[in-house]
């Protein structure tokens, strides 16, 4: 890489790039903390049904991002830039978030949220698969693109810190219920856009060149499939965020029947989110002096053992064990989001002489995919242990005492199915790591 494109990536481009993630991080928070309590403890909606309603709308994300990916991917080879399909999605996304939160009381609650949901998804595939295009084509140096994941990471968590610590707060100062969500939704809303807005304006600078062929979303898993090690990482990369996903998506539930305080979600939030921004620093330090994909492995056994040690924290309702296991999680959490974004634009490079193109936008693609894929069946999970040890839904206005076995299923919802999911997302690290060095 030369001096020129070394000055070239600022802190201002740096900053510029990272605030997307803002946006993305609040969407990718909020309703995997927030959407599914909604539906079962604000519109009494049965919990298979709310899991149904918050699985769906991902599964037609999973199939549409290969095709966002070679669409973005064509517009590159024409215009030389991702701008188009990144300024639509940045409209679009946050009148779709607003609108889940917004059920009229007039009609079915599951419907109108998941018909929004779906559109939003849609609206956040057409930004986050170009969107993490980018990197690959900002620059050609591993330790660049580290640098520019780290910024990338940082205003990831500040995003999701926002939005997980600020939501449940705004939903509470707005009177709760029906209209508390909908205020929630317009405010974080308008804080989404603002990011997204921001980050397209600061990367049309950003020059796109994946190459003259341009691919469909088959032919794009054809050229990709060779590449084993990028669906090694992306299979611990989705396990990891299906851990990460059931966690938040039971938050609510543990705070609210465990430890008797719904307003401890936003705490239990901070804690764990707030300890992984400050974190990313130290990780990719570490990073360069002991290699990624050792500290990679690190994090994710630690992260499974912290996830153990709650277990009993919680079910003697130990509030500052919790909450100190929470953020030591946090600190685990950071490298996991690092880490693997970091490494996935090795996998493109090293992919391009194998096939002949540099297809950032068709791999992106399977790797959003993949990560909706997690994010989405997280909460559907939870909703499934919460519908198999007899959790009983009930609108705010009507609250209903929980079964034992309720009270249980939801901590070890909470607690054990991470730790289990990290545990089986292991291997996969360790396989990506032997690839790297027999393919480097």
């Amino acid at each position: 890489m030369t001096r020129a494109a070394e000055r070239s990536l600022g802190p201002g481009r740096l900053l510029g790039y990272g605030i997307g993630s803002v946006g993305t991080g609040v969407f990718s928070a909020v309703p995997g903390l927030l959407l599914l309590y909604y539906l079962t403890d604000t519109l009494g909606v049965p919990a298979a049904l709310a899991g149904f309603v918050l699985v769906a709308p991902k599964v037609w994300d999973v199939l549409l991002n290969p095709l966002v990916g070679a669409a973005s991917d064509r517009e590159a080879v024409r215009t030389g830039r991702r701008t188009r399909l990144l300024a639509a999605g940045a409209v679009a996304l946050p009148v779709g978030f607003a609108l889940m939160f917004a059920v009229p009381g007039d009609l079915p609650g599951a419907a109108w949220s998941g018909v929004a949901f779906l559109l939003a998804a849609s609206a956040f595939a057409c930004f986050q698969v170009p969107y993490v295009a980018l990197p690959t084509e900002m620059s050609p140096s591993r330790q660049e693109r580290t640098k520019i994941m780290s910024w990338r990471v940082v205003c990831l968590t500040v995003g999701i810190l926002v939005a997980g610590g600020l939501a449940p707060a705004i939903v509470d100062l707005a009177g709760g219920g029906r209209q508390g969500y909908a205020v929630m939704g317009v405010v974080v809303g308008v804080v989404m856009g603002a990011a997204l807005v921001a980050a397209v304006l600061a990367t049309r600078w950003v020059p796109s060149r994946p190459g003259p062929a341009q691919l469909g979303p088959v032919a794009a898993f054809r050229l990709a499939r060779g590449n084993v090690p990028f669906f090694a990482l992306l299979a611990a990369f989705v396990t990891q965020a299906l851990a990460v996903a059931v966690m938040l998506a039971g938050a609510p539930y543990v705070a609210s029947y465990r430890l008797g305080d719904y307003g401890l979600t936003s705490v239990m939030f901070v804690c764990l989110v707030g300890p992984s921004m400050l974190a990313v620093p130290g990780w990719a330090r570490l990073s360069r002096n002991y290699g990624p994909v050792r500290c990679y492995l690190a994090a994710s056994a630690g992260f499974c053992a912290v996830a153990l040690a709650l277990v009993p924290a919680i079910a003697a309702g130990a509030l500052v064990a919790t909450l100190a296991l929470t953020a030591l999680a946090g600190v685990c959490y950071a490298a996991l989001q690092l880490l693997p974004l970091s490494l996935l634009p090795d996998t493109v490079h090293a992919d391009a002489p194998r096939t002949g193109h540099a297809q950032a936008g068709a791999f992106t693609g399977l790797w959003t995919a993949g990560e909706t894929a997690g994010l989405a069946l997280g909460p559907g999970l939870f909703a499934l242990v919460l519908a198999v040890s007899g959790f009983a839904s009930a609108p705010v206005e009507s609250p209903v005492a929980q079964p034992p076995e309720a009270l249980t299923g939801l901590l070890l919802g909470f607690t054990a199915l991470p730790a289990l999911l990290m545990l089986i997302s292991l291997p996969f690290v360790a396989w990506y790591g032997r690839l790297a060095k027999e393919t480097a």
